[in-house]
């Protein structure tokens, strides 16, 4: 009882939250609400018509054809009229259903933006691009149909009830006294899908997470000769998948055929009361004809509204893993302040200490001062948390304690955008958008002149093999494109960086996949570049950060030593052990 309560409040907020979307369609939704209460009016006059007809054959002989021949006129006037009313009704619910889904995938991929990488962090990306596309497409079609639908069944219900009151309120009575039984039936088995369709959303996701993860590892797996290993978990999500499905919908396809029961018996009880009646006296034949086809109208939006009521429990479970993503919290208040001018790059980390989670510690007490144009290069062992402090000085995440400086202002003090287009950030790891080389050298700076390009491609090494691509700088790449090496990738996103001649600069291995003749030519484009600008060099192989002005050596999330080069060896502490380690034998 406590969980259809918890399902009930839950369906109610979702509601709430899509009718927040909806409102700011109320013109088309006046419209369709218009449209489907004139189509309904004019579809149950109809038989009305008919049954005038009827009432004008009296036998062999005995037919008054101008009155029939007027009658099924007017009723094929109004099937027109009904006919054309519908269409406008299916356009405004197409206009509103789209226009909803448009803004929530708008909401939600500027929420993607704002929200901090901690989330994004700790999801699978497959379940994330699942709630913004294909949980939206459930929501999208069900809402659709409730539109089309939901309105013209209930409106339907309404007025076949008043022209049958007005007719016979007697016969009516026995739709009346049968009716609940099909509204308790419906009501009964969509609190049992909703849960039910909860869950299939949630496994549709994972399923999608897994897919999208092992698409882009295909390699990886092939190499390790995992692939029985991932058919089997594969396999493992699609059977949940198929058994969560199949008893959804099973108790969904029970909705028609026990509303179809129960609309059958409401019209036999109305076809033998209106036959006893016509028998009586008190209904013309004509009058029959016209409750049985009411019988008929009143059933069928049981029919439809069965169908949409299972297609809304579908819809409203995707809704809730949308409006869950939305509910996550954004990024800390970004402030409009900006860095004063012009940024020479002096750098203060003032006590900082930093955790992904709480219970455990990475970095304590870290201070650091670092003048503009200075070398500051960062070395450790693996998970001592050279990038964790390079993504605090970025500001991807929020020190737990202590202050960062930045041309001697907090950086929480100033907005991300200012505070990040200062920096140039070259990482191990290299990203190319979807679009062309030109475009991807110029995501940074997108004003810049084609010399200017030319030359930054030229300054990382990369203007030869790109003139030697099939369309040179038109050529188009793509994330997953494989025409390039990673090397050649790593020197797109190098020249990237050196058309943007920003004032600090973070270089993360930014030479790891590049080839020792290559690495020499752009280790001394990075020197110009270099050149009265402050520099964090997060490096792995110490031959590289000889030159610089400071090593930090890290270890267990604390600065344990720093210093130069010279300085370090001849300490023979954990710095000269990490160099003699990588030197030893050579």
């Amino acid at each position: 009882m406590r969980k259809d309560t918890s399902n009930s409040t839950e369906r109610r907020k979702t509601l709430m939250r899509v009718w927040r979307y909806i409102r700011r369609e109320r013109w088309s939704l006046i419209l369709s609400l218009l449209c489907a209460a004139a189509s309904v009016a004019l579809t149950v006059y109809i038989p009305i018509l008919l049954g005038q007809a009827i009432d004008h054959i009296l036998g062999p002989g005995r037919v008054d054809f101008p009155v029939v021949a007027e009658q099924l006129l007017k009723a094929a006037v109004l099937v027109g009229i009904t006919a054309l009313l519908q269409w406008i009704m299916n356009t405004a619910n197409n206009r509103i259903t789209y226009r909803v889904v448009e803004r929530m995938r708008q909401d939600a991929f500027c929420h993607l933006q704002r929200l901090p990488l901690r989330y994004l962090d700790g999801h699978p990306i497959g379940d994330i691009v699942s709630r913004i596309i294909t949980d939206v497409d459930q929501f999208a079609d069900g809402l659709l149909m409730g539109f089309t639908q939901l309105f013209t069944g209930l409106a339907t219900l309404l007025c076949v009830l008043l022209f049958m009151l007005a007719i016979h309120p007697l016969i009516t009575l026995v739709v009346v006294v049968l009716t609940p039984l099909s509204l308790l039936i419906a009501s009964f088995i969509a609190r049992r899908t909703f849960s039910l369709f909860q869950e299939q959303a949630a496994i549709r996701g994972e399923q999608t997470a897994f897919v999208d993860e092992r698409v882009n590892q295909q390699k990886l797996i092939q190499a390790f000769g995992q692939e029985q290993e991932n058919g089997d978990r594969f396999d493992d999500i699609n059977a949940r998948l198929e058994r969560c499905s199949r008893r959804a919908t099973f108790f969904a396809s029970l909705v028609n055929p026990t509303t179809r029961f129960i609309n059958s018996t409401i019209y036999a009880g109305v076809g033998l009361a209106g036959a006893l009646a016509a028998i009586s006296g008190s209904l013309t034949v004509g009058g029959l004809t016209i409750f049985l086809n009411y019988a008929g109208q009143y059933a069928k939006p049981f029919n439809e509204i069965s169908g949409v009521v299972t297609e809304l429990q579908n819809a409203l479970a995707c809704a809730g893993r949308f409006f869950a993503l939305l509910d996550e919290p954004a990024e800390s208040p970004n402030p409009s302040h900006t860095l004063p001018h012009p940024v020479t790059g002096s750098v203060e980390m003032d006590n900082i200490s930093f955790s992904y989670h709480p219970d455990k510690p990475l970095l304590q007490d870290i201070r650091l001062q670092v003048q503009p144009g200075q070398r500051i290069a960062i070395v450790g062992p693996t998970g001592c948390g050279k990038t964790t402090l390079i993504n605090l000085l970025m500001r991807f995440y929020d020190v737990d304690t202590g202050t960062i400086r930045v041309q001697g202002t907090d950086i929480r003090e100033v907005s991300r955008q200012s505070l990040r287009a200062n920096y140039g950030m070259v990482l191990q790891d290299t990203w190319l958008k979807s679009g062309t080389v030109r475009e991807n050298i110029l995501f940074g700076r997108p004003n810049a002149s084609e010399e200017e390009m030319i030359a930054a491609a030229k300054a990382a090494h990369a203007h030869n093999f790109i003139l030697r691509l099939p369309q040179g700088y038109d050529t188009p790449l793509s994330p997953e494109n494989n025409t390039l090496s990673l090397g050649q990738r790593q020197l797109l996103c190098i020249a990237r960086v050196m058309l943007c001649q920003p004032p600090i600069l973070i270089l993360d291995e930014a030479t790891s996949s590049i080839d020792a003749v290559t690495e020499r030519r752009v280790q001394a484009a990075f020197d110009k570049l270099m050149k009265g600008r402050t520099t964090f060099i997060v490096a792995h192989r110490l031959s590289t950060i000889r030159t610089a002005d400071c090593i930090l050596v890290m270890k267990d999330g604390a600065i344990v030593e720093q210093g130069r080069h010279e300085e370090l060896l001849k300490k023979g502490g954990f710095y000269a052990t990490l160099y003699n380690s990588q030197f030893a034998g050579t």
